[in-house]
C-alpha cells in the first residue's frame, strides 16, 4: 500500500515574472506533521495553494492521495489560510455548520452533533452564537480551524496557523494538532516561527522557492556540527551552504 499522503513532482509557478515556485519535488509520508519553514516571501503559502488545488502549477503535477487536489476530492482535504476566510454577519455556530455542509456532512443530526463538538475542542462555547465580527483575532483563528477539520479530513493543510495567538492558545493548538497526527491525520504547516517547526515530526527549509534541507528537527540541527544549535541557526547554515555552493559553480 503506498503511504504517500502527497506527492509533488517538478512544479513551478511565477506571478508574471516574479518566479515563486522553482521545480519543487516532495513526496511527504502519511500520518505525519509536515512543516514548511522559512521567511515570508518563501514560497509557503504559494506551495500550499498549489496543494490544495487553489492554483495550478505553470509545470509539473500535484497528487493528494493519488489524486489531483479539485473540488470532487475536497472531503479529503482541510485548509485553514493565513487569514480567516469566515462569514463575518454569521455566528460561530453557523459559519462551522456551513462548512460542514459545504464539505458533504448532509445528515442533519449528525451535522449538529459535529458542529457541537468542533466548538468544544476549540473551546468557544460560550461565543458559538456571537457573530464573527465581533470576536478577537485569536477567536476567528480558533473558528477557522474549527471550519477546515469539522468534516475529520484526512489531510489537513494550516497556513501560519498560530499567528497572533498568546503562549497558553498556541500550546493548545499543538496539543490538537498531534492528537490528528496519532490518529493518522496527515498535517502540512506552513510558519515563519521556530516554536512551529520545532513541534513539528518533518520539515523543510524553503528559500526563494526552493527546498534547501529536508529532514526532522533535530536531524536539522545536527548537520549544522553544534550540538546545542537552533533551528534558526541551522537555517542560517544550510543558507551558507547554498550560497558557498553557488559561488563554486
Amino acid at each position: 500500500m503506498d503511504n504517500t499522503a502527497i506527492d509533488i513532482d517538478n512544479i513551478s509557478f511565477s506571478y508574471g515574472r516574479l518566479q515563486v515556485i522553482d521545480n519543487l519535488s516532495l513526496a511527504i509520508p502519511k500520518g505525519v506533521s509536515f512543516g514548511f519553514l522559512g521567511p515570508n516571501g518563501s514560497g509557503k503559502t504559494t506551495l500550499i495553494r498549489l496543494m490544495v488545488g487553489l492554483l495550478k502549477p505553470k509545470s509539473g503535477n500535484v497528487l493528494c492521495f493519488g489524486e489531483p487536489p479539485v473540488p470532487a476530492n475536497a472531503k479529503n482535504i482541510g485548509y485553514m489560510p493565513q487569514l480567516p476566510s469566515l462569514y463575518n454577519e454569521l455566528t460561530v455556530r453557523q459559519n462551522i455548520d456551513f462548512f460542514a455542509k459545504i464539505y458533504g456532512l448532509k445528515n442533519r443530526q449528525q451535522r449538529m452533533q459535529r458542529v457541537e463538538e468542533v466548538i468544544k475542542l476549540v473551546d468557544l462555547q460560550s461565543k458559538r452564537n456571537v457573530s464573527i465580527n465581533q470576536l478577537s483575532g485569536g477567536m476567528k483563528q480558533r473558528v477557522s480551524l474549527g471550519c477546515a477539520i469539522v468534516h475529520q479530513p484526512p489531510l489537513l493543510f494550516l497556513d501560519e496557523p498560530t499567528v497572533g495567538l498568546d503562549p497558553d492558545l498556541r500550546a493548545h493548538f499543538w496539543e490538537h494538532f498531534t492528537s490528528l497526527t496519532q490518529t493518522g491525520t496527515t498535517l502540512i504547516i506552513s510558519s515563519h516561527t521556530m516554536d512551529d517547526a520545532a513541534h513539528c515530526q518533518q520539515l523543510i527549509f524553503l528559500r526563494e522557492g526552493r527546498i534547501i534541507a529536508l529532514g526532522s528537527p533535530n536531524e536539522l540541527r545536527a548537520a549544522t556540527g553544534k550540538p546545542d544549535a537552533t533551528l534558526e541557526e541551522a537555517f542560517l547554515h544550510f543558507i551558507r551552504s547554498q550560497e558557498e555552493q553557488a559561488n563554486v559553480r
